[in-house]
């Protein structure tokens, strides 16, 4: 057997334009904290370049080269802001040093197929790089409001024992003013007590819906959708204006009641398209074959149906929950003093008492949405696996 050719090693001119790249990237993130992020970003590209081309072609040895690379950022990055700068600056340096070599040796094109074009290999890395930049955006404020969620003092920024590490920088004081403040606690109760009953009617009515709508004799099937999944479309402040002056007029603004179906309603369009996305890959033949053995309707949906849309309708019904646990429009044009749940109260506490218990709260919020939407993969899992869509 023929021996396999090694990938061969790239040019100088590529590997250090593209890490310079990345470089003028960091650098823009560091000089913007620093005051001058023009600045940053030309020094990054140009010292990033610099040093790939000093590692790659002059000092050649790649475990030496990652290993000095993470001492000497390390080392800048105490310079320049003490213990965190360091750390940052240390997984800064773990990534430009694997960049830097992952590169010079090729290795990029390791697991890709020999005939794609040099287009085509930029376009497979660049379309990664743009989702993890998308998805960094999307993550830093939860990355931001959990630590300082710890804050000993009543600020909203970190203090400088914080980002020393000192353990009197850090408490739980925020954690126990919210467990133990009754106005947090009542507004807990009361999210509890609509959210759950709320996620009921919409999972009711959305599944009836949804199941409706899946049949083909219906008429006017897209427009009664339409109509159904409105409230995910129409701004929020304009349903929630709606509902106000009609609940107003039938006497159910201010009350429990009135929260309860309003709450419903924006849940509804949730459990609909889940439960209708279930239904695409539903076997029509099963409730005919109930049907011909003498299964009633209503038998044929508990026993041959609903255990196979289930995944659905409970990943349906998740959304639903977090849509009115975490809603606050509404509820302060439908609801009372009687009804703030707790996104009123943080949205209270934002305004009116500036209070960091919120960003206790809001971890609480995130911990407990993070359990949920894994709760929701692992349904849309299975339900792949009943329909035979991914291996067991």
């Amino acid at each position: 057997m023929a021996a396999l050719t090694p990938i061969s090693r790239t040019s100088a001119s590529f590997y250090a334009s593209v890490v310079a790249a990345f470089g003028a990237f960091a650098g823009l993130l560091v000089g913007t904290a620093q005051g001058n992020g023009l600045i940053g970003l030309i020094l990054g590209a140009v010292i990033m370049g610099a040093l790939a081309y000093v590692l790659a072609e002059l000092l050649g040895n790649e475990k030496l080269g990652r290993y000095g690379l993470v001492l000497v950022m390390a080392i800048g990055g105490f310079l320049i802001g003490g213990i965190p700068a360091a750390i940052i600056g240390g997984l800064f340096g773990l990534f430009f040093g694997w960049l830097i070599f992952w590169l010079y040796e090729g290795r990029y094109r390791a697991k890709l197929v020999p005939y794609l074009t040099p287009g085509q290999v930029l376009w497979h890395y660049a379309f990664r790089v743009i989702c993890g930049a998308i998805l960094v955006f999307l993550i830093t404020p939860i990355l931001v409001v959990m630590p300082l969620s710890f804050n000993a003092e009543n600020f909203f920024t970190f203090t400088p024992e914080m980002l020393r590490f000192d353990p009197e920088g850090y408490s739980l004081k925020h954690y126990r003013d919210f467990f133990n403040n009754p106005d947090w606690q009542q507004a807990v109760r009361n999210s509890i007590q609509i959210a759950p009953v709320a996620t009921l009617l919409s999972v009711g009515f959305g599944t009836l819906a949804a199941i409706g709508l899946s049949q083909p004799h219906v008429p006017f099937r897209r427009a009664i959708m339409a109509i159904l999944i409105s409230p995910m479309i129409v701004p929020l402040i304009i349903s929630a204006a709606g509902m106000y002056f009609f609940y107003s007029r039938i006497g159910l603004q201010g009350t429990y009641i009135g929260v309860v179906l309003a709450h419903a309603a924006l849940g509804i369009p949730f459990v609909i398209i889940t439960v209708t996305a279930t239904l695409v890959g539903f076997d029509r033949s099963l409730t005919r074959a109930a049907a011909n053995m003498g299964a009633n309707p209503v038998t044929t949906f508990f026993r041959v149906q609903m255990p196979l849309i289930m995944p659905g309708v409970i990943s349906g019904g998740l959304f639903a929950f977090i849509t009115s646990f975490d809603e606050v429009v509404v509820v302060l044009f439908v609801g009372s003093a009687g009804q703030k749940t707790l996104p009123w109260q943080m949205f209270t506490g934002l305004r009116e008492q500036i209070s960091p218990t919120i960003l206790a709260v809001a971890t609480i919020l995130v911990g407990i949405s993070i359990c949920l939407l894994t709760v929701v993969e692992m349904l849309r899992r299975r339900s792949e696996r009943l329909r035979g869509l991914s291996p067991g």
